[in-house]
């Protein structure tokens, strides 16, 4: 199994020593993505609606560049700054995701930045052949 690190050339630069994807073997690992404007390369502050559908964007671009969508993806961590939150990230959500329902955690957790709301990460399942 070959695994490949994968850097997006547009989105969202790495805020650390990560890579935003990595495809090994037939499987995708999109590290946690935020609210990041991909125009400005900057966290866009906004509610959590807002932020969940730029979050999810980010996500899906990720996986494009992987040559996967979101109805490729197994499993999703959602993490969110207040919990109470989560109604209104869910309905986004599942605007993203419709009728495909990948397996999913959401927990409550804090952040480097008091403006973000939400985090994501996810893996897709894609297989080269089909890449």
């Amino acid at each position: 199994m070959s695994i490949e690190r994968i850097v997006p050339k547009q989105g969202a630069s790495p805020r650390g020593h990560y890579s935003p994807a990595i495809r090994a073997g037939d499987f995708i690992y999109v590290s946690g993505q935020g609210p990041i404007d991909p125009a400005t390369d900057e966290l866009s502050p906004g509610d959590i609606k807002y932020q969940t559908a730029l979050t999810l964007g980010n996500v899906r671009n990720i996986l494009e560049s992987c040559g996967a969508t979101l109805t490729d993806v197994v499993k999703c961590s959602v993490f969110l700054r207040d919990a109470s939150e989560f109604h209104q990230m869910n309905e986004v959500y599942a605007q993203f995701f419709g009728e495909h329902r990948p397996a999913r955690t959401t927990i409550e957790a804090k952040f480097h930045s008091a403006e973000m709301r939400v985090e994501i990460d996810c893996v897709a399942y894609k297989p080269r052949s089909a890449a």
